[in-house]
């Protein structure tokens, strides 16, 4: 595929500063971002890691969705990506908050080979990815260690909860980036939340548009008010078939 770096590089700066996103770019960060897409469409190509793979859609669904939620992020903050596939919102987050320590997590061994290789490439200091499941994390050394844990597009609030929670610290906070179907996900997750030590925060609704498209992704914000009984996370078969 054709990649024009001057006209992608115009791209991202309109996106981002139509969004209220540009204090968030520096050159640097632009320099970076091309980067990655480079990398992005060249290993695509081996392992279909996303199915958007035109750079302009590139921008809006996975960069400018990611700074969505990279600015609302306390700084400093140590920071699990569950499910990080491809590298979202993993990537983009550590390019744009160099603050953060970020770990991105994934049970399939090429995607996390994939986040190290782009990390490695792109120079980032701040983010490493590890080949785990979410529930072996939740019984080891690193639960209730983490400041944020976030989660995009990885599975319904009831299972995510079991997931994710366990690896907050008491204080800090789950952060679910959701489609549509966000409100009664929440509905559904309440026992799970309450059972595992959280609290419903705040839902924020980002909306994102070019002038093609727009989108619309609620982040879904657990804080983390006790402890989470030792008895969860469940074995993943169990989650799935009896979510809480």
């Amino acid at each position: 595929m054709l990649f024009d770096e001057k006209q992608f590089k115009s791209r991202l700066t309109k996106v981002f500063d139509s969004n209220g996103l540009s204090s968030m770019l520096n050159i640097e960060r632009v320099e970076k971002f091309v980067k990655l897409t480079e990398i992005l469409l060249e290993e695509n190509e081996k392992y279909n890691l996303t199915a958007i793979k035109e750079p302009d859609k590139i921008i809006l669904n996975h960069y400018a969705d990611c700074a969505a939620l990279a600015r609302v992020l306390p700084k400093g903050a140590r920071v699990a990506d569950i499910g990080c596939g491809a590298g979202f919102p993993t990537l983009p987050v550590a390019i744009l908050r160099p603050d953060l320590t970020i770990l991105g997590v994934d049970s399939t061994q090429k995607r996390v080979s994939y986040v190290n290789m782009a990390k490695d490439m792109l120079g980032l200091q701040n983010v490493n990815a590890i080949c785990e499941r979410a529930e072996d994390l939740g019984k080891g050394e690193m639960r209730e260690s983490f400041d944020i844990v976030t989660a995009r597009a990885v599975a319904a609030m009831r299972v995510l909860t079991e997931l994710c929670l366990p690896l907050v610290r008491v204080g800090g906070k789950m952060i679910a980036m959701k489609g549509k179907n966000a409100e009664f996900e929440l509905a559904e997750a309440k026992k799970a939340i309450s059972i595992l030590g959280g609290k419903i925060g705040a839902t924020e609704t980002v909306r994102l548009a070019d002038d093609t498209e727009e989108i619309i992704h609620p982040l879904i914000i657990v804080e983390k008010k006790m402890k989470t009984p030792a008895a969860y996370p469940r074995a993943f078969t169990q989650i799935s078939k009896k979510p809480l």
